[in-house]
Parts: C-alpha cells; sequence; structure tokens
C-alpha cells in the first residue's frame, strides 16, 4: 500500500475528502507503516551493495533498489514526501544546500551560457558562480532584487537561466517572483528558486511557475543543528536534466540525515510557527530600540519588499537582519561575545538562536546602510522571546559601553 493510498484513507475517515491540510500533509506524506511491519518511521537504510536474486534481476534491473547510491527505502521516503509539499514532478536529494544550489545551475547551463543570478544571492553561491561557472565557461550577471518585468532587457542570445532567493539572507529584500517567472517565459529560460527562508510551508514557489525549487535542508527541515542535506524540487520540463546530472555527479545523501530529515518534517509546522512568532517579537522590539537604525525582516512594514512578501507569502520565519547605528566594531563584538542565549556561529534554522556579524559595506547591505552602519544577523530560535529580549538588552548596554569609551 502506497502512502498516497495511506493518506487518502485517513482524509476521507475525516471527511475532508482530497483536501488535506498542511499539519496533515506533514505527518502522513511519504510513510507507509505496514510495509515496516506497522512501525510508525521508514527505517534507516544503510546501504551499498543490494543483492539480487538471479543474473537476469541482476543485468535487467528489475529491483525497486539497485545500488544504494541510486536510493533506498529511506530517501524514497524523504523525496515522495517533498515531492508532494513541494509540487513538483520530482525530488533529489544532496549532501548540503550549497551542493543543491550548484546542482540546480548545471542542470540548465553548458559552457558558452549565461545565467542571470539575484545580486542578493548566498555568499557560496556567489563564489561558486564566480569561480566554478567562470571556469566552465559559464557567464554571470548579477542584477538588483527589486527587478521585475524590467530585467527582459538584460536577457542575451545566450541566456538560459534565472537565479532567485527570496529573500535574500543577509539583506532580507524579497522579489517579485510572479513578474520574473513571465519574464523568463517570454525568453525561454529556466527559473530557479532558493526558498529555504520559506520552505514551502509559507511559499509555494512551483505553483508560481518556478521550475527548480532549493530548500537547505540543513535549516528549518532538519531543524536541529545535527546534519547537512541539500533538496531540489523540478517541474516535470526540469526533472528529466536534473535527475540524470544528480545521478551522473554520484551526489547522495547520508540514510542517518535522511532519517532525521524525516524526523524534522513531522514538526516542521510547529517548529516554523514558533519560529515566527518568537522572531517578530524580538524584531519589533529590537526596532524600538535607540542603538538600531533599521530591522531587516520583509514581514515588517517598512522593510525591503514587504508589500511583496504580503502578497505571495503565508508566513515568515527566524531569520532577520540587524542595522545597528554607527558605532566601531569593538563596540559589536563586546555585543556578541556576550551574550548568553544566542550562539556565534553560521547557519540557521535550528531550535537554538544565532548571532552572526555582517559587513554592512559588502553585497546589497552596502544599499541598505548608512555609512558607518552595522549589522548583526539574527536567528530567532525556539526560547522564549523575552528571555532572548532581555539577553539583546544587555548586550546593547555593553555596545554602548565601549561606544562611549571610543569617544572619550
Amino acid at each position: 500500500m502506497s502512502s498516497d493510498s495511506l493518506l487518502g484513507q485517513a482524509l476521507q475517515a475525516g471527511g475532508r475528502g482530497d483536501a488535506a491540510g498542511t499539519g496533515t500533509r506533514l505527518v502522513h506524506a511519504g510513510r507507509d507503516p505496514m510495509r515496516y511491519h506497522g512501525f510508525v518511521n521508514t527505517p534507516v537504510f544503510r546501504a551499498s551493495t543490494v543483492l539480487s536474486p538471479t543474473v537476469r534481476d541482476l543485468l535487467g534491473r528489475t529491483q525497486p533498489y539497485i545500488y544504494g547510491r541510486r536510493g533506498t527505502p529511506t530517501s524514497e521516503a524523504l523525496e515522495r514526501a517533498l515531492c508532494e509539499l513541494e509540487g513538483g514532478a520530482g525530488v533529489v536529494l544532496c549532501p548540503s544546500g550549497l551542493s543543491a544550489c550548484t546542482l540546480a545551475l548545471l542542470s540548465c547551463l553548458k559552457p558558452g551560457d549565461h545565467v542571470l543570478v539575484t545580486d542578493a544571492v548566498y555568499g557560496p553561491v556567489r563564489h561558486a558562480c564566480d569561480g566554478l561557472l567562470h571556469r566552465l565557461g559559464i557567464q554571470v550577471s548579477y542584477f538588483p532584487p527589486g527587478s521585475g518585468a524590467e530585467l527582459g532587457s538584460w536577457v542575451r542570445e545566450n541566456t538560459r537561466a534565472l537565479y532567485l532567493e527570496s529573500p535574500g539572507s543577509h539583506s532580507m529584500e524579497v522579489q517579485d517572483v510572479p513578474a520574473l517567472v513571465g519574464m523568463a517565459r517570454e525568453h525561454g529560460l529556466r527559473v530557479i528558486a532558493d526558498c529555504s527562508w520559506a520552505t514551502p510551508l509559507f511559499f509555494q514557489a512551483h505553483a508560481v511557475g518556478v521550475d527548480l525549487v532549493i530548500q537547505a535542508g540543513t535549516k528549518y527541515l532538519l531543524g536541529h543543528s545535527d546534519g547537512m542535506l541539500g533538496t531540489v524540487s523540478a517541474s516535470a520540463a526540469a526533472w528529466p536534466s536534473l535527475k540524470a546530472l544528480h545521478g551522473d555527479l554520484g551526489l547522495c545523501a547520508g540514510p542517518d540525515e535522511i532519517f532525521l530529515a524525516l524526523r524534522g518534517l513531522r514538526s516542521l509546522q510547529v517548529r516554523l510557527k514558533q519560529h515566527e512568532q518568537g522572531a517578530l517579537v524580538v524584531a519589533r522590539w529590537l526596532r524600538q530600540q535607540e542603538e538600531v537604525a533599521r530591522v531587516l525582516h520583509p514581514a515588517l512594514e517598512g522593510s525591503p519588499g514587504h508589500a511583496l512578501w504580503k502578497r505571495d507569502f503565508c508566513g515568515s520565519s527566524g531569520l532577520f537582519t540587524v542595522v545597528l547605528k554607527p558605532v566601531p566594531f569593538a563596540a559589536v563584538e563586546a555585543l556578541l561575545d556576550g551574550l548568553r542565549l544566542f550562539g556565534l556561529g553560521y547557519s540557521w534554522g535550528g531550535y537554538e538562536s544565532l548571532a552572526l556579524p555582517l559587513d554592512a559595506s559588502e553585497g546589497r547591505l552596502r544599499a541598505l546602510c548608512d555609512p558607518g552602519c552595522q549589522c548583526v544577523r539574527l536567528h530567532i530560535g525556539l526560547e522564549d522571546p523575552q528571555d532572548l529580549i532581555a539577553d539583546l538588552r544587555d548586550g546593547l548596554d555593553r555596545m554602548q559601553a565601549v561606544d562611549m569609551d571610543s569617544l572619550l
């Protein structure tokens, strides 16, 4: 019995037909307990070799699984669940979010091609564009994230793809994805979008025409800072080339990370609601502090792309950027080094709160910050918001003390 039929039976028994709610889909998608003697969770299959009963079966590849790298019941469960949530034709799993980004790009491009990439793109993806793609003879142009249909003037004869990230992971700028997709369709471009911030719960990228949807599963999908994973969901048109390249590169995620993602998936809605609520409480408080020049959070009025966020998204997550009024960097260090509840580290999406200093003079932040401002990116975890606010207030007091000393 397939997981789809199990889900269908559960919904019909509840009188809801096929109108599955998000929570119901998260709990049931990809699961087939009766296939595994009634155990609720799909077991972890750690495999390389898969034995065949006969030579004919071996050479004819008649079995559902032929080699560990080519898939197991564990990986299939997550792929099916994500396919249902994303609304795509197929999903591949990668060992990291960055590998998912580069895979998506390479599945659309060949030497001599040109790609348009948002200027708010994740730093390591920009590095891959400037390094790996450049070495392969692929041209890259970075466009302002606020662009819409007018971006068509940037398209060249050899342009093949458009890469979006909405919102950007530092500047938090939201892009007009429907308008950009419309432009791309007019010019025959593949559209790639990194939607890790929103997840498929808060933004349905395939529904507005995106061909390849990237999730850094390391973030909210796993949700516990204990594994690395990337996923790419493809439309029917983009699926064959993505699937082929994924196999040719020998990409595969570890079975334990896949299991952790399946486990994280079941609580994703509950966790995201808490991240969203906590982040909004902290962001609104920060906005009122005299040391803060600006809070870049798409769900706050006045932030870049707020109107687009309100139109296209159905929620927000825990990541945003704080722009501090001009202070020496030593003051920022004093703020961050003494924090008790915020860890200092890269990544985000786990249950714990994190803080990361950003260079306001680089990238898109340069256009959003006055000279001398300092930036800190915060990820609000699952702690009580008032405790996080108290921690930040102490940090701002330390920052002010250092700033005052520097003026003497």
